[in-house]
């Protein structure tokens, strides 16, 4: 099963702050609405999405359709495949993506420990 990129969603607190640091550490704005209180910010080997108010924990995110640069492939798993997938293994979802449509759609999972993993497909 491939899950798509990685990045760490990160829940922050004050979202100009939190830029500016990430800036300093070399990452740079790819997309968001900082008005909207969310950035994703790209660094030379990861991606991270800064989200103020938006979460309860810092969550690890996989996004089918991107490769590891944050640019869109032509051939991936779409994410209700892969929630078919996790829910035939028994996984359980704390959330679904509506199963009748396509494009994008996401669908969030907890692992044995409680830490929040959200398949977010965004094409």
């Amino acid at each position: 099963m491939n899950l798509g990129a990685f990045s760490l969603s990160l829940n922050v607190k004050d979202i100009a702050a939190s830029e500016a640091f990430y800036e300093k550490l070399g990452f740079t704005v790819m997309g968001g609405d900082r008005d909207q209180g969310w950035l994703i910010m790209k660094g030379p080997t990861c991606v991270l999405g800064l989200f103020q108010g938006m979460f309860d924990k810092n969550m690890m995110t996989f996004n089918p359709g991107w490769d590891s640069s944050a640019e869109p492939l032509d051939d991936f798993t779409d994410v209700r495949d892969i929630q078919r997938a996790l829910k035939k293994a028994g996984v359980p979802l704390v959330t679904e993506a509506d199963e009748n449509t396509s494009g994008p759609a996401s669908f969030m999972v907890t692992d044995p420990d409680g830490n929040p993993i959200l398949i977010d497909q965004h094409r």
